[in-house]
């Protein structure tokens, strides 16, 4: 690859039918400080990375009111305010941060419109774009929760929802409340234990965000291998072999370095063969040794959230097994 590719080759999702996006967009949760707390070790160079994402074709990114907490969305206003016209922000309510890597849930209504207005001053918008409910509190029905997100997106704050961190049998509930146009799972080379919800995507045509989505890569020999055929980075191979097994699915890879960014960003541009794909997926079939709630519940997912490196991700067709999740309801 000699010039840098854009995100545009990773070509384009729609997101709630009437938001078309390049399918390589950007996480934004590692501009912030370690422990996903406090301010970024340089405030310039988050800045930086964001004006570099949306030069390379980036118009996705995806934040949360907890990245800092505060400090992703106020970076995001600062780097590119006013906004190109094609950008889409999604952010987050529904964890609330006691400290450096922790997370708690909250998902009260009353807490929830708090979120979502203080995300609107930051962001310095009328409306979010996407507003994505960042995680079930087993404290809270979840239909109490995405009611007060349905009552924001009826004033107009709100253009379309999304969930994170959810069954198939959540999203079933959630939808009963409001049209949901994304969910947003952990989902990498070797852990597929959310296949199904992307089989579901795919049928109702909804956007699937993976989260950790390179972790463990090396984990996987097909990965190994294949980033050694080509002269890549594991993570890059990654990227590309997320974005071949889905159409609907829409990497969000995650730094604080421009030149990090260039790098996922060039991931956009790389074909694997038919065979390197399958690889990959079958080296990656769902662990049914792990139960649901060593990964479903709170504390085994806030790990990866509060200390893992970064979220990066990457044209379609598919390698997928269809294994049902071992997790699912």
């Amino acid at each position: 690859m000699n010039a840098q590719p854009t995100a545009a080759a990773a070509g384009t999702i729609d997101v709630g039918g009437d938001l078309t996006v390049n399918r390589l967009g950007f996480g934004a949760m590692r501009i912030t400080g370690p422990g996903i707390w406090g301010e970024p070790p340089s405030r310039d160079q988050a800045i930086a990375t964001l004006r570099r994402v949306v030069e390379l074709g980036v118009n996705f990114i995806d934040t949360a009111d907890s990245y800092g907490p505060d400090v992703s969305e106020t970076l995001i206003a600062e780097a590119l305010y006013p906004y190109p016209d094609d950008l889409v922000i999604a952010t987050k309510g529904g964890l609330v941060r006691p400290g450096p890597n922790r997370w708690e849930a909250n998902g009260r209504p009353e807490h929830l419109r708090e979120a979502c207005e203080g995300s609107l001053r930051r962001l310095r918008l009328e409306q979010i774009p996407l507003y994505q409910f960042h995680r079930p509190d087993p404290a809270v029905p979840l239909a109490e929760s995405v009611g007060a997100i349905a009552e924001l997106k009826n004033e107009g704050k709100i253009r379309h929802v999304g969930i994170c961190n959810v069954s198939e049998s959540q999203l079933r509930e959630a939808q009963q409340v409001v049209p949901i146009v994304s969910v947003q799972n952990r989902y990498n080379a070797s852990d597929r234990r959310s296949e199904s919800l992307i089989d579901l995507c795919e049928q109702e045509q909804l956007v699937f965000l993976p989260w950790a989505p390179v972790q463990e890569a090396d984990k996987n020999p097909a990965v190994v291998a294949a980033a050694q055929r080509h002269g890549l980075t594991q993570h890059q191979i990654v990227l590309a072999w997320l974005l071949a097994i889905s159409p609907q699915i829409l990497p969000i890879p995650g730094t604080g370095s421009p030149q990090h960014a260039e790098e996922n960003i060039a991931a956009a541009a790389i074909e694997l063969d038919p065979d390197e794909v399958d690889a990959i997926s079958k080296g990656a079939l769902p662990d049914t040794r792990l139960s649901r709630l060593s990964w479903f519940s709170w504390p085994g997912w806030l790990g990866w959230l509060g200390w893992r490196d970064d979220f990066r991700s990457a044209p379609s067709s598919s390698g997928r097994n269809t294994a049902t999740s071992t997790w699912g309801e």
